[in-house]
């Protein structure tokens, strides 16, 4: 039986999943791996820390006994993070600045004040925030003397973890990336779908710093053998995550919609071949065709989704697994009053506030562990509702369901707080992991397991369905008063 591996390399940890040409799962491996606060507003992560866990759920996937018969790799990844790479060895040189850290939030106001912002839209669709690569790119640049002169001299390559990780597992024999992580670069012209000279000079970057751009569905080499359980195997496809959850899902053509609950939440409506921009804070990027093909999409960005959960977890000591949110959460009919803005690293769509930090608003005496988790999970369900509502008035569209994967979308009490509060039914699928699973589906295409993306997707089986049960009038004052509780944090 021909079978694939989907490897996800998330925010928190790796995943790494053998599945049939049913895509049906056959094992799974899995390794967190450390994070690292340095300064309030910085997050980083060891490069180091990464491949072993790469290399760890490979070695334990591959001792599947049907692995045997495995016909290639995709990966996914966590998308804007930036590493420094020595192009001699694959060394990373410092840690790897995170897509949630912060520290160039003052630079990114300086350049909003110009007629960059503008240009920079309309090249790359997105807004001039941290999140996005090319102003980690500048600092390391600027902060680290030794680091330009050896960029200068051609001996540096700045790679998202797609990259990272292909060039691991390829022992340097390639350096690449797919469209669909160069687009969250803001160095990326997503009409031409190629670097662009002038904004990577803008940034002090020559573009000859930066990894060949690739089909998402196609060669990105041969895996070392000692990476890969003794064996060469071909990397058949590279997308970023929430691409590849699109894609995982089956949505690969116009109007498909879905939500993400991974370490954020991210909302992506394909859009085809037509470029939509966004007039209230949704991105427009590039997602995945049905042939593999790069297409447009429009994307919300929620910074902070299961991440609340794992702070209640590990900072607060509310539970010890992030599973037990749910009963505790569910354990009082409401907040008590209680709203929580979990701002942890600035807002994302639709506000774009870096500077704003999370909240905690209408605390009492009476205020139990279970209102603020039960509130810590509707700061989950406004965020997405609020976009979802802005969606609705932007395209004229009913936006009426939404495809609901990630982990904490294993959660009923969240996806029925969601469904009430976006006013829309959400299906869930029986099997979570759609990135894995779309990094899966892409190589299977690229090997010619499927003849297009809709033959994959219509492999999905089993679906989980949340009707709204909440009064509109209702739902409408929740939404107000969240909007209240988030200007209370907002700093423009």
């Amino acid at each position: 039986m021909t079978t694939v591996i989907g490897l996800d390399a998330g925010t928190t940890g790796v995943t790494g999943v053998l599945f049939d040409r049913e895509l049906r799962p056959l094992a799974r491996s899995y390794r967190e791996f450390d994070q690292l606060f340095p300064r309030p507003g910085w997050v980083e992560h060891e490069a180091r820390t990464i491949l072993a866990a790469v290399d760890a759920v490979l070695g334990e996937v591959l001792s599947h006994p049907q692995a045997n018969a495995c016909s290639g790799i995709g990966i996914t990844n966590q998308r804007e993070t930036i590493f420094a790479l020595e192009r001699s060895t694959g060394r990373a040189f410092r840690p790897g600045i995170v897509w949630q850290d912060r520290r160039t939030a003052e630079r990114c106001a300086q350049l909003r004040a110009t007629d960059w912002a503008a240009r920079i839209r309309a090249r790359t669709g997105l807004v001039l925030d941290p999140y996005f690569s090319a102003t980690k790119i500048e600092w390391m640049l600027r902060n680290d003397v030794d680091l330009e002169r050896r960029s200068k001299r051609g001996e540096v390559l700045f790679g998202t973890v797609d990259t990272l990780i292909v060039d691991h597992l390829t022992r340097q024999s390639v350096r690449a990336t797919d469209p669909t992580n160069a687009s969250r670069t803001l160095l990326f012209d997503i009409e031409s779908k190629a670097w662009d000279a002038e904004l990577c000079a803008l940034f002090g970057i020559e573009t000859s710093w930066l990894p060949e751009v690739r089909p998402s569905a196609g060669s990105f080499g041969r895996t070392t053998p000692e990476r890969t359980a003794g064996r060469s195997l071909p990397i058949l496809a590279v997308a970023g995550d929430q691409q590849a959850a699109l894609f995982g899902q089956g949505g690969c053509e116009k109007g498909a919609f879905k939500a993400t609950y991974g370490t954020g939440s991210f909302l992506l409506l394909h859009t085809g071949e037509v470029r939509k921009d966004s007039r209230t804070g949704w991105l427009t990027t590039l997602a995945v065709g049905s042939a593999g093909e790069p297409a447009f999409a429009l994307e919300g960005s929620v910074f902070i989704c299961g991440a609340v959960v794992q702070w209640l977890r590990d900072q607060m000591g509310f539970f010890e697994r992030s599973s037990e949110i749910e009963a505790l959460a569910s354990s009082v009919v409401d907040t008590g009053g209680v709203t929580f803005v979990p701002a942890f690293a600035g807002l994302g769509a639709p506000h774009w506030d870096p500077d704003a930090r999370g909240a905690i608003l209408g605390l009492t005496r009476g205020t139990s562990r279970a209102h603020i988790a039960r509130a810590a999970l509707e700061s989950i369900a406004f965020q997405n509702a609020e976009l979802v509502d802005l969606l609705r008035g932007e395209t004229g569209l009913p936006i009426d369901e939404l495809v609901a994967d990630g982990g904490a979308a294993g959660n009923d009490f969240l996806m029925q707080i969601q469904a009430d509060l976006a006013g829309l039914r959400v299906k869930r699928a029986q099997y979570l992991e759609a990135t894995a699973r779309g990094a899966a589906a892409l190589a299977g295409l690229a090997s010619g397991l499927w003849k297009d993306a809709r033959a994959a997707g219509a492999l999905q089986e089993g679906w989980n369905t949340f009707q709204p049960r909440l009064d509109p009038r209702e739902r409408n004052r929740k939404l107000e008063s969240w909007k209240a509780a988030v200007d209370r944090v907002r700093t423009r």
